[in-house]
Parts: structure tokens; sequence; C-alpha cells
């Protein structure tokens, strides 16, 4: 296991890192339920949507620790699910099975310009003070979504406003609440203190540990429930209605046999990929940076080598296929989870966090009523305190340059404000575009960022249009 994983050479150990996969698992587990919830009101079975949640899940996250070695985890992205039931089936009017289709080309696609070494392009083409933007707004991006989950943060229809809802800080009068904030001071306590001696094991385990005790003290309070099952057999007997679903006549065949709507099928699946793409350049600039796991030395390896010579390499590789791997079982794009850097701040360093991680998705299919027992009020804590770690990058950011504030501003904000990873690159890259060509230095920006730079303009014109 030393040899395989190299963990003296990444300064961990293997307590550490079973530490950090248990962390990362329970802060994205809530996945398992959520993925065929929102993709069952698509019209696909639930059943068959939990099994296969689990199954992209343990493959896609199982090559990113044994291929790439890294402490990532892989599973459906929640805004990509949203995106793929209440836009394109529900909005657009296409069948689950086309819209399974298009995340399987999108896959495709990803591994095309993963292969060619375009994304790896795009990511050394981000200037330094993007690269830090991206990991602190991540960081607030992570907080917000714990937040939001568990409803600290909420949202009032009124129907007067722009939005069509207030936006507000939630009465903390429910046991929901007061069990976060219960967890979150504990969370705050574990992190900040050093424990000496024989208790040094709370400095590695402060998150899962917190987590652990949250969860407990929801029993009495009503929060912490194992009531929720998952009837296996029922599930397994409706894979083969989603399995390989995408080469029935109900796919592909039925996706293109009307010329008129293939315009539309190809921005349906230009969105589908430019969403996916910069999600986990994101989450892996963001996280891998700042944590040393894509070194100076891998990065050199990444523009100098052949093949897959680097760990980044292989982690965009690993997650390229993944896409494509859960279309076939039967979910929408599964993608490397920014609910990772959980695991990483509590010190996984390695590919056998993911493999922690892969064997905890394999038993949540027996042991669902367990997993699902784990509150949001105990995972929620444990994303804002991560988010807060990430905002560290802020302090490489020269702040009292306007030109570099506004782009490392919007980038960060932005992920927050629109809860999506792409859109808040995408709109740190057009401010710094502007910001370069008010300085006069416009032929600065490498090439590849104003080529995004129309990509992303493209995209949200086109989805205006759609």
């Amino acid at each position: 296991m030393e040899k395989f994983f190299k963990l003296k050479e990444n300064g961990t150990t293997v307590s550490t890192e079973v530490i950090a996969g248990l962390t990362t698992f329970f802060a994205m587990a809530y996945i398992i339920a959520l993925n065929p919830n929102v993709l069952s009101s698509a019209g696909m079975p639930w059943g068959a949507v939990f099994i296969a949640t689990i199954i992209s899940a343990v493959i896609g996250t199982l090559v990113m620790g044994l291929f790439a070695n890294v402490p990532y985890a892989l599973a459906p992205g929640v805004g990509m699910n949203a995106f793929f039931t209440f836009t394109v089936v529900k909005g657009l009017n296409f069948t689950w099975q086309e819209a399974m289709a298009m995340v399987f080309i999108c896959g495709l696609i990803n591994i095309l310009i993963t292969v060619t070494k375009l994304r790896k392009m795009i990511i050394r083409a981000i200037p330094p003070m993007l690269q830090h933007a991206i990991s602190g707004g991540i960081g607030i991006f992570i907080a917000y979504v714990g937040l939001v989950d568990i409803g600290l943060i909420h949202f009032t229809a009124d129907k007067t406003a722009a939005s069509g809802a207030n936006i507000g800080m939630a009465s903390i009068n429910t046991p929901t609440l007061v069990l976060f904030l219960i967890g979150l001071f504990l969370a705050i306590i574990l992190t900040i203190l050093k424990f000496p001696g024989k208790w040094s094991f709370l400095n590695k385990g402060a998150f899962i540990i917190s987590m652990i005790v949250t969860t407990v003290i929801g029993i009495p309070m009503g929060v912490t429930s194992l009531s929720h099952s998952v009837n296996l057999g029922q599930s397994f007997g409706q894979l083969p209605q989603t399995f390989l679903a995408i080469f029935t006549p109900q796919g592909f065949p039925a996706l293109f046999n009307d010329p008129a709507r293939i315009p539309l099928v190809l921005v349906t699946i230009f969105a589908f990929s430019l969403s996916d793409i910069f999600d986990t350049i994101g989450t892996f600039i963001g996280t891998g940076r700042q944590s040393g796991i894509f070194s100076q030395e891998d990065e050199e390896a990444m523009e100098n080598g052949t093949g897959f010579s680097s760990k980044m390499d292989k982690a965009l590789f690993a997650d390229a296929t993944a896409t494509s791997i859960g279309a076939l079982v039967g979910t929408s794009n599964t993608t490397t989870y920014v609910e990772s850097a959980a695991g990483i701040a509590s010190g996984g360093r390695t590919g056998l966090t993911s493999i922690v991680v892969t064997i905890c998705f394999l038993l949540s299919a027996v042991l669902s009523p367990v997993v699902s027992a784990v509150p949001t009020a105990a995972t929620a804590p444990i994303l804002v305190i991560v988010g807060c770690m990430m905002m560290s990058s802020f302090g490489e950011i020269r702040w009292d340059d306007i030109s570099t504030a506004i782009p490392a501003f919007f980038t960060s904000i932005f992920m927050a404000f629109s809860y999506s990873i792409s859109y808040g690159i995408a709109a740190g890259f057009i401010t710094y575009c502007v910001a370069k060509v008010c300085k006069k230095e416009g032929k600065d920006v490498h090439p590849i960022v104003w080529g995004v730079v129309i990509l992303f303009i493209l995209d949200l014109a086109l989805q205006s249009i759609i």
C-alpha cells in the first residue's frame, strides 16, 4: 500500500487517508438519494437511478484513486442533474433517453479534449491571479452550499421581487438549525484546538468526529432518523430499464431523427460540456494547487511530458471517462465533487482516500438507512469550515490593484451567486479580458483565454435563446 500510493512521499498515513475518505464520503453522501429523486422527475425509474448513481460513483472514484492517485471522489453532479431534468427534459421536451444520449456524447467530448491536451492547456493558460480567485471562490461556494442546504439562508417567494423571491436568514427555531449550530461550534472547536499526546488523533479526525457526534446528538432531537430504506432487489430489477438505454430506439435514433431539431441538440450538448469541463477545472485548481496535490513538479511534467505523464493528466482523464460511463448505466453527468475539499482539508493526499470513498459507496447500497441517517445538519458545518480554510488563497491577490481585484471579485462571488463553478470562472475570464483591454494589455491575454471567453459568451447567448 505504501509503495502503490506513495504515502510517505505525499506526507500522509493510512489512518489519515481513511479519515479523509470517510469525511469526503459523508460530505457527499446526500447524492445517493438526491440524484434518483431529481432524475425520477424526468420519468426515470427511481430504483434504477439509485443503483446507477452508486455504480457511476464507484467506477469514477476507483479510476481516480488507482489511476491518478489523487484524493478526489466522483458522482453525478447536482447542478447537472437539475439541468438534465428541468431544462433538457421538461423545458426542451427531450425524452430522458435522448437526454442521456447527449450526456454520453458530452463525455466523449471531454475524453477527446483531455486526450488532445486541450483541458490542461486551458489550465496552464489561466493567470495565477485567477487561479487564486478560483480557489478562494470555491471556498465561498462550498460554504454557501452548506448554509443553503441546511436552510440557514432561505428564500421566501415574493412575486414583486426581481428574482421572484427574497433572500434572508432563517430564524433559529427548528431542531435542524439548532443541531447545525451545535455541529458548527463543535467543528470550530475541534479544528482550532491542538490536542497533545494520546488525544492527538482528534487533530486529524476533527471533521469526522464532529459529524459523528452531531449525528448522535440529533437522535433525541428527532433530526437523525433510520427510517429511510431502499428495496435493493427492486432497484436492481429496474436497472435494465436505464442500462444502455441510449442505444435503444428511444435514445440515439430518436435524438437525430428530426433534422430541424439537430441545432437544438448541438446547443444542449455544448451547454452540458462547457459546464462539465469548467466545473472540474475549477475544482482541481481550487483544491489541488493550495494543498500541493498538484505540485510544481507535476505541472512541469504535465507541460513537458507525453501521454499521461502527470497527476493532473490522469485526474482529468479519470473525470472525463466518468460521464460517459454514468450515461451507459443511467445517470446524468458524473463529475469530480467539490466536497472532496473536505477530505483534503482532513489530510487526504493520495488515491487511498478515493478508495475509501469507493468502499463506502459500495457499502451504501446495502447500508442506505445508516448512510442516509447522517443529517445535513452534521455535514453542512464541515462545508462551512472547509470554505473558510480555502479562502486563504485570497491573500495572494493584489486587492489594491483594481484591474486585478475586479476579475478576482467576479470569479469568486459569482460562483456562489450563480451556484455554479463554471459560471464563476466565466465571469472572471470575461472581466479579466475587459480589464486587460482597458489597460491596453489585451495582447498579454493568452489566446486560449480569449477563446474560452468567446465560448462562454456563446453559451450564455444560446441558453438565453433556448
